[in-house]
């Protein structure tokens, strides 16, 4: 009786495996079909409409819904923290008490962010950031500023990170050519250019009081 169960089981076992061996292009069911046969796309590819949808209203029809913008509180690996302050005057404000997260930089941290701030910076504020860049020199554009006088020396790194993310009178917004710690590493080039801030001096009122 034991030898007859023995071989039914192994008869049955070869049977298991000739069937899900018979044809390798066809393998059987998959259990995640999803994960075994992922959709491909390219980041910057065109997508079909009639078969994806950026639009969350349409999330879970026949159309897959994919808008390319990252889940919502993750950052990339090596990114620093999202800036939160808003691209307003109340912004503005509160971005002079907002450090600067990068302590001190390599020399060859030094030299990239040198080589960022040419490419683009200095076409307007000009390769010492005195404000003489081609751009400004040609006499198309004015108002480019002059990173190295007084109240650019005094003006907080918060604050020069704020204009450089949002732009700031005729500049435009650089968060889509230079990510965070990019920015951050420019404003600390940036400082390198400007002469060492002078000591605050206590002001004193020569004016005479008025007599009654």
């Amino acid at each position: 009786m034991k030898k007859i169960t023995t071989i039914s089981v192994l008869a049955l076992m070869a049977g298991i495996i000739l069937v899900s061996c018979d044809n390798k292009r066809q393998p059987g069911k998959i259990y995640m079909p999803d994960m075994a046969y992922s959709r491909a796309y390219e980041t910057y590819a065109e997508r079909d409409s009639n078969v994806f949808t950026a639009n969350p209203a349409l999330r879970g029809s026949s159309k897959i819904f994919y808008n390319n913008t990252p889940v919502a509180g993750t950052i990339k690996r090596g990114e620093l923290f999202p800036y939160t302050l808003t691209d307003d005057s109340v912004g503005y404000a509160k971005s002079a008490s907002v450090p600067n997260p990068i302590a001190s930089m390599t020399d060859a941290e030094m030299s990239e962010a040198g080589r960022l701030f040419n490419i683009n910076c200095a076409i307007c504020h000009g390769e010492k950031a005195q404000g003489n860049g081609p751009i400004s020199t040609s006499g198309k554009i004015g108002g480019i500023a002059n990173l190295t006088l007084d109240n650019y020396v005094k003006m907080a790194d918060g604050t020069m990170f704020h204009s450089i993310t949002y732009g700031k009178n005729l500049m435009g917004s650089y968060a889509s050519q230079l990510d965070r710690k990019q920015r951050w590493m420019i404003v600390k080039y940036i400082r390198t250019l400007q002469p060492k801030a002078a000591a605050a001096v206590p002001a004193t009122d020569n004016t005479q009081k008025a007599t009654k």
